[in-house]
C-alpha cells in the first residue's frame, strides 16, 4: 500500500526534470518573442540553451546496457 507522500515523491521523481525543461523552454520562447534586446535576449538565450545542451549531452552519450553492446 502506498501512502500519499510516496505517491507525490514518485510523481516528482518521474516528471520533475521534464517539467523543469518545459518551463525553461516556455520562458525562453516567451522572452524571445517579447524582448527587445538586453536582458530579455540574454534570458531567452540561457533558458533555450539549457534544454538544448541537455538534449545534446544525452544524445551523444553511449547507452551502457548490455543489449546495445552486442550490436
Amino acid at each position: 500500500m502506498t501512502t500519499k507522500h510516496q505517491h507525490r515523491h514518485s510523481f516528482w521523481r518521474l516528471w520533475g526534470w521534464p517539467l523543469a525543461m518545459g518551463v525553461l523552454t516556455a520562458v525562453g520562447l516567451v522572452s524571445a518573442l517579447f524582448s527587445d534586446g538586453g536582458f530579455g535576449d540574454m534570458l531567452a538565450w540561457v533558458t533555450l540553451g539549457i534544454p538544448c545542451v541537455v538534449c545534446f549531452w544525452y544524445g551523444w552519450r553511449r547507452p551502457r546496457n548490455a543489449s546495445s553492446e552486442s550490436h
